[in-house]
């Protein structure tokens, strides 16, 4: 099952050609560089196109991935980036985006309409988001750069802190409200990316941060990639009170396929069921309304279950959507058109 499409809210696949050993060229992306996403399994699952995250990585080992094999975990977050150093790892990862749109690769879109054509015409569509703002210096004059260049979505912060605000922990069992939220600057920041029709992303914030972007944003709230804490005890997932707030805006969940937001254990384990998947669907469905939910994979960033492992396994997801009882306009809006309707209205 190669249809509906698939548009997704959430990839990290910049970040591995900048830190990889593939160049950031067509070729590279043709899959010689075993990632989550390339062309040729991008053809094979049906998967059309998504956010494609700039993202600052810290020193060291970045990956968390052995630790929450765990009952319970409370995983140190690497200090703040200050923009001087991240600007430029921002602007590299901006470059290979533009690179592979030059190269024929992809379009990057800056419109629902932009999605809508590269989809009808068989071109992967690229929207250039950032996951965290560490590169956005505090008057907003990179900001305003990448915004020219294409930037339609960002989150404030990626769980460590920013000026701007305060995110979660990788931390379980436990809840989102883990600190304090938005600073002043994070304020600012919220009513510019407003300004500029930037979709803010909530995935990633702590709790008050939550609240902060809904009582300053006067645009719907949006989780790209963040599941239903009801069902995964973990900082990174939504209360009920948060996705009441998110329905209530007419916003947007894209669930994340991460196996540790998923499980009830909250173990990053790829032995984990696809039908776990569609009980946080169900869930979502049920708290939000069949309008308001969405795919944020996180690809190319997180362990997914083993059963689909990239994107060519899409076609496993949607067997199982289709099991669960899922009918072609539910499934048709749960792969793209869910996201297709809400960028109209954010982006305009």
């Amino acid at each position: 099952m190669k249809h509906p499409l698939i548009f997704d809210g959430h990839n990290d696949l910049l970040l591995q050609i900048q830190s990889g050993s593939v160049a950031s060229d067509k070729d590279g992306f043709l899959g010689s560089g075993g990632h989550h996403i390339d062309l040729f399994k991008a053809t094979m699952g049906g998967f059309a196109g998504g956010f494609f995250a700039i993202f600052v990585p810290h020193d060291g080992d970045a990956s968390f991935m052995e630790d929450m094999m765990a009952d319970s975990y409370d995983l140190p977050l690497p200090p703040a980036a200050d923009w001087p150093r991240s600007a430029p790892i921002a602007l590299a990862q901006a470059a290979i985006l533009i690179r592979l749109e030059t190269q024929g690769a992809l379009k990057i879109c800056r419109t629902a309409a932009d999605i809508r054509g590269a989809m009808q015409d068989g071109i992967m569509a690229a929207v250039m988001h950032m996951e965290g703002a560490e590169a956005i210096d505090p008057d907003f004059h990179l900001l305003e750069v990448l915004h020219s260049a294409g930037l339609r979505s960002l989150g404030p912060v990626w769980s460590r802190p920013t000026i701007y605000g305060h995110g979660v922990p990788f931390r379980f069992p436990s809840s989102p409200d883990t600190g304090p939220g938005l600073t002043a600057d994070g304020v600012r920041l919220v009513k510019k990316c407003n300004e500029l029709n930037i979709l803010i992303d909530l995935s990633h914030l702590n709790e008050a941060g939550f609240w902060d972007v809904a009582r300053h944003s006067r645009k719907p709230l949006v989780a790209t990639h963040s599941n239903a804490h009801a069902l995964c005890p973990h900082s990174r997932n939504l209360t009920d009170r948060q996705l009441h707030a998110i329905r209530d805006s007419d916003g947007l969940v894209g669930l994340n396929f991460a196996v540790a937001f998923l499980r009830e254990d909250g173990r990053m384990d790829a032995d984990t069921p696809v039908s776990r998947m569609i009980d946080h669907l169900d869930y979502l469905i049920c708290e939000l309304g069949e309008d308001r939910v969405g795919l944020g994979s996180d690809f190319d960033g997180a362990t997914v279950p083993a059963e689909i492992k990239d994107v060519s396994g899409l076609p496993v997801l949607r067997k199982a959507m289709k099991a669960r009882g899922y009918d072609d306009r539910l499934m048709a809006k749960l792969c793209h058109g869910n996201w297709l309707r809400h960028l109209e209205q954010t982006w305009a």
